[in-house]
């Protein structure tokens, strides 16, 4: 039985959350869900014409598998944290674009000097002496991480506390585990060429330069190269917080907007098509009523109708539209104990997880676009400080105490904010520090050489009918689907999705194509065919839900006595996103993206 990617994802996470242990590097890297997404694109690529008109320099453009190897077998580099200096700038700031021209400038001069020399790719640490410290210390140089003492005389060829001290900056600015030696992946990255940076140094300056307008005084920045989110007020970080971001298939979109709503212990709605392909199934397995203690779920006869019993109903013959499956506040929620919300017209919002294990993982790119957040209790603390807020239950402010005991209690709190912070979700690659050094991350979604700014960007691989690989306004995203995407970030409860029919799912990156249904609503996306395992049922499935739809409303007795074939009307996408291969749909007609 083949194994889903996504539920490779969560283990490979569980286990980097425990103690290590002494592991192959070839086993680890062979059950790295992100290593084999990137080993099968790349061999799909490689398939194709494409593959050969790729210009030299694009090889060393930052992939999924280098962000993923690049930090210690997969560990998190980087710790939530109140941030103890007051002196640390932020990632994004009003002359956050002045300071990259600034840093553009020199290093036009380091591409016009012929770049810097190569590193060894060997292990070194102080104390070594050789020709490869010595070309090490050449290449900080270049770079101006050290200074020219570093490069001549006696100490030229030595590892000394300098080089540490140098190399430790030069891991922070990239994202990679600080330690002040010199391993292979520092090596890759020391590695890369100057004009490739220049490059990305230039892509950056003027997202800068567009996300900073009007952040005003107290503002959160969520970068998602780097997956990690600031908060900032008065030019200073307070809090720096671990995030999960949208995986390769599902891109988070740039917003750029304020903080609207913050819903504590928030209800999660189940949609229709999650009811129909999974939790019924459960139901038809488990036992309706245990399924639903499990899930810490209650069932209602519609969306604001009376709650039923679930072991009442013929759940063999329920239609799910005619239900509302609502899961309660609680730890299994897959809001966990709190929900940010803000307009906007890609429909992501800010939310805590039941998944915290996942933000030990170095390459946190797990979600369907949504944007998840470590120790969400300092951050919501932040927003809600000096603004007064009051709980109208009890009238109490809404403080750091009221927010830990909203969470212990569980009690449903909705606080819609008066005085918001600007939220700025970003996507940097390069942005100066307050020494003038620049910080460089991977370019995860493949976005270089775009002239991305702004927008959705489009699931990696794909591009628009105008060859572009974003789209500035896609289609809003109705609640359902947004519900339903994060839905498919998770595998809450135990159980993984399922066809109600009791078919297979494709549950592999090979039989699952990324982002169907959201693609399919674009009428102008290029996209290649990719053979589903699921598809085949899919439509069938829709023309029985149809097909059970006439039954239950004509008379039992008519019913019994004539078989009602399926609707005629033209099929929809399963949630695989594909059509059986009997079902035609007519030209024009676009699914919903989720």
């Amino acid at each position: 039985m083949k194994t889903s990617l996504r539920v490779l994802s969560v283990a490979l996470a569980v286990l980097i959350a425990l103690p290590a242990v002494s592991t192959a590097p070839a086993h680890a890297e062979s059950e790295n869900p992100l290593w084999l997404w990137n080993k099968k694109k790349k061999q799909k690529k490689a398939e194709t014409p494409a593959a050969a008109e790729r210009k030299p320099d694009d090889d060393f453009l930052p992939s999924v598998n280098n962000w993923q190897n690049s930090n210690s077998g997969g560990k998190a580099t980087t710790v939530t944290e109140i941030v103890a200096d007051g002196n640390v700038s932020p990632m994004l700031s009003p002359v956050g674009a002045l300071g990259l021209q600034a840093a553009l400038d020199r290093y036009e001069e380091i591409v016009a000097s012929g770049g810097w020399p190569k590193v060894p790719g060997v292990k070194l640490k102080k104390g070594a002496q050789d020709e490869a410290v010595a070309a090490l210390n050449r290449r900080l140089f270049v770079e101006g991480y050290v200074r020219r003492e570093a490069t001549e005389g006696e100490f030229a060829a030595v590892f000394t506390t300098a080089t540490a001290e140098a190399l430790a900056r030069f891991q922070r600015n990239h994202g990679l585990k600080v330690s002040g030696a010199l391993d292979p992946a520092t090596a890759k990255a020391l590695n890369v060429p100057a004009a490739r940076r220049l490059a990305t140094i230039r892509a950056n300056i003027p997202r800068l330069a567009e996300y900073s307008r009007d952040v005003g005084p107290r503002y959160i920045i969520v970068n998602v190269p780097a997956a990690q989110l600031e908060t900032v007020a008065g030019g200073r970080v307070y809090s720096r917080h671990n995030i999960i971001v949208g995986r390769p298939s599902r891109p988070t979109p740039v917003v750029m907007t304020a903080l609207a709503e913050i819903n504590f212990n928030p209800y999660w709605n189940a949609p229709a098509s999650i009811v129909e392909r999974d939790i019924i199934p459960k139901m038809l397995k488990g036992g309706a009523r245990n399924v639903m203690t499990q899930m810490n779920m209650k069932v209602f006869k519609g969306v604001g109708g009376p709650q039923v019993d679930p072991e009442r109903v013929d759940w063999e013959t329920a239609i799910a539209d005619d239900y509302h499956f609502r899961q309660e506040p609680g730890g299994s929620n897959a809001m966990a104990t709190a929900k940010i919300s803000f307009p906007s017209p890609f429909g992501i919002y800010l939310h805590d997880t039941p998944e915290k294990h996942l933000f030990a993982a170095g390459a946190r790119f797990f979600s369907s676009g949504c944007v998840r957040v470590e120790q969400v209790a300092i951050f919501l603390d932040w927003i809600l400080s000096g603004q007064d807020y009051f709980d109208e239950n009890n009238q109490e402010l809404i403080d750091e105490s009221r927010i830990a005991e909203l969470a212990q209690s569980l009690e449903r709190l909705d606080v819609k904010l008066t005085n918001p912070p600007q939220l700025r979700v970003t996507y940097l690659t390069a942005w100066t520090n307050n020494r003038g050094e620049v910080n460089f991350r991977p370019d995860i979604y493949e976005l270089a050489g775009t002239g991305f700014v702004s927008g959705q960007p489009l699931p990696v691989g794909e591009v628009g009918e105008d060859g572009q690989r974003f789209v500035l306004k896609p289609v809003p995203r109705q609640p359902a689907a947004v519900e339903e995407a994060e839905f498919e970030g998770f595998f809450l409860f135990g159980f993984k999705p399922s066809m109600r029919s009791g078919r297979k799912v494709a549950t592999t990156e090979a039989e699952r194509p990324a982002a169907t249904n959201w693609n399919q609503s674009k009428p102008g996306l290029k996209k290649k065919p990719v053979k589903s395992v699921a598809a085949k049922d899919g439509g069938k499935k829709k023309q029985k839900i149809a097909s059970k739809k006439k039954i239950v409303k004509q008379d039992e007795q008519a019913a019994a006595a004539k078989k009602v074939e399926p609707a005629a009307e033209p099929c929809t996408p399963d949630i695989i996103g594909d059509l059986s291969e009997d079902c035609k749909q007519p030209e024009g007609t676009a699914a919903n993206r989720d």
